[in-house]
């Protein structure tokens, strides 16, 4: 098999069945960023990779580079199964979102050694979810955490502590998604709304650790105008939608 192999850590994003027997894996590697490969093999009975990657699965992979696209895997060793949030339906939707949202925004072949730990420290949090502090998937405080985080890496990191029109650090009232921050009354027009309870959760949710990320504090409305913001800022500066993020 002509080209070259070598070996990564990689976090598998998604998995897709592809003819009878394989399946194509979106993947997030610490050496080469995004990456797409085809594991072969793996939905046989006596697969000895396919356990080991389903979503969420945090591994290091032998990956071979052929002439096509896609790599292929030729071994896994597993890290951390993340079995824990796979097989719980809350902390699984939660962890889909995060997933997404790493395919979403870094979505090149570019190594990007800081949004993998981000990933990485993401999922060890999410299998120390609290039990008693769930909400909608989409508005709890690890996700959200962790999207904002993304943000800030990709570039795209609101600015909240004065008015991105005219500098005024008095009256906040909304966030625009087209220039970037927070807006004053003067120059809310066509931004959505965000208080300043909100603009301070989603201060603290940047600010704090992703294990921490529930003991932020935040309430409900703090939630949903962070989601809000989120939300606005993908369309904006993305141009796409969650899937995973239902109405």
């Amino acid at each position: 098999m002509r080209g070259r192999s070598y070996k990564t850590e990689a976090v598998v994003l998604r998995s897709l069945r592809f003819s009878e027997a394989d399946r194509i894996l979106h993947l997030y590697t610490l050496e080469r960023g995004r990456v797409g490969a085809i594991a072969k093999g793996i939905r046989k009975t006596k697969s000895r990779f396919g356990a080991r990657l389903e979503p969420l699965s945090h591994v290091e992979l032998m990956l071979h580079e052929g002439s096509g696209e896609l790599q292929t895997v030729t071994g896994v060793d597993l890290i951390h199964s993340h079995r824990v949030s796979r097989e719980d339906p809350y902390r699984l939707n939660v962890g889909l979102i995060g997933l997404e949202a790493m395919l979403r925004l870094f979505g090149e072949p570019e190594a990007n050694e800081r949004a993998f730990t981000a990933l990485t420290r993401f999922l060890d949090a999410l299998d120390e979810l609290p039990d008693g502090e769930r909400t909608r998937p989409a508005e709890d405080a690890l996700v959200l955490s962790f999207q904002l985080k993304l943000l800030w890496l990709s570039g795209y990191l609101p600015h909240l502590t004065s008015c991105i029109e005219c500098g005024a650090t008095d009256d906040l009232v909304g966030f625009s998604a087209r220039a970037g921050g927070a807006v004053c009354r003067l120059h809310r027009a066509g931004s959505i709304g965000l208080t300043s309870e909100g603009m301070a959760g989603i201060e603290a949710l940047l600010s704090t650790p992703l294990a921490d990320a529930h003991a932020a504090g935040l309430g409900d409305r703090d939630r949903r105008e962070a989601l809000a913001v989120i939300t606005t800022s993908y369309e904006e500066h993305g141009g796409f939608r969650m899937r995973t993020v239902s109405a």
